[in-house]
């Protein structure tokens, strides 16, 4: 998938960028050409190799038709980690993040948040339940055209529910 500047492409750890520029520089001798995404939620900078960008997983933002699938998996009732004890489960979780897919992001955040209400979680899930609200939150958003906090309001009702 090529990425032209200006389009939103999401980065499977660090969420929605927006491509600034595509530069050719060259390293160990060798020209190589990235993308230079801006992140939307840190400001960060973050350089793609062109070569690699699918394999390291860059992907265009999804479809408002995809949202709607990803806010039904925040509906469902099951929990797609099991594993005892924290950390076990927490390596679950981070390798579902790690994949990029909205889908996954959509059950860690669901997963969390009812585990959550039902016991303190430890200092690794709050940070990987706030990781997969921000990536959520600001990819819905962009899918369904409407502001973050609508859509932060929604996922909190659904969750709440």
């Amino acid at each position: 998938m090529d990425f032209k500047v200006g389009e939103k492409a999401v980065h499977p750890y660090h969420g929605v960028g927006e491509v600034t520029a595509v530069e050719t520089k060259e390293i160990a001798g060798h020209k190589k050409t990235f993308y230079i995404l801006r992140i939307v939620e840190s400001g960060m900078k973050v350089m793609v190799p062109t070569d690699a960008a699918q394999r390291i997983g860059l992907r265009a933002v999804i479809s408002k038709k995809e949202a709607d699938k990803v806010l039904a998996v925040l509906k469902d009732t099951k929990f797609a980690v099991t594993a005892q004890p924290w950390n076990r489960r927490q390596r679950e979780y981070v390798e579902m993040l790690k994949s990029g897919s909205p889908v996954e992001v959509a059950k860690v955040l669901r997963d969390l948040t009812r585990l959550k209400s039902d016991k303190d979680l430890s200092f690794g899930e709050r940070r990987l339940l706030d990781q997969a609200r921000s990536l959520l939150v600001t990819e819905l958003a962009l899918a369904r055209r409407c502001k973050e906090d609508r859509v932060e309001a929604e996922i909190q009702g659904i969750l709440a529910s």
